[in-house]
């Protein structure tokens, strides 16, 4: 799915974006819950306002996941299992959500990364995030 260049730049945009881990992930939980208010539901015991200590921390997660992921993309699927099983078993999200989420984080990228933002990290990054969203979503039913 990913040749050995989009890989080795899937790596280089994670590594980057790691130090500043809440911060993305955080813009992309807001932009999320701001956008697609449905997705609330699953976070409606935490406080999830703007620069809420619980956006930040969930933000941080969710990026650090994604940067491990791409340390670890020849095995996805293993790398991913436990976090699948969560999402799908205990929390129940629905697998939509991984969807409308990648939307965002795609737009928070390249807001961040501005010209670094090319239409081949662009596509690099969508295939990365389609391919880790189908592996979150393959326990659910």
């Amino acid at each position: 799915m990913l040749s050995s260049a989009e890989k080795e730049l899937i790596v280089e945009i994670w590594t980057k974006m790691t130090p500043v881990a809440e911060e993305i992930g955080s813009e992309a939980l807001l932009r999320m819950f701001t956008t697609f208010p449905k997705t609330k539901t699953y976070f409606s015991h935490l406080n999830i306002s703007a620069n809420s200590e619980h956006l930040r921390s969930h933000g941080k997660k969710i990026v650090e996941a994604l940067a491990e992921g791409a340390k670890n993309i020849s095995t996805l699927t293993t790398t991913l299992a436990p976090l699948s099983r969560f999402h799908a078993y205990q929390l129940r999200i629905h697998p939509t959500n991984f969807k409308l989420f990648n939307h965002c984080i795609l737009v928070t990228l390249a807001c961040r990364m501005g010209d670094d933002f090319t239409p081949v990290t662009h596509a690099a990054i969508d295939k990365f995030l389609s391919a880790f969203s189908a592996v979150l979503a393959e326990k659910f039913r």
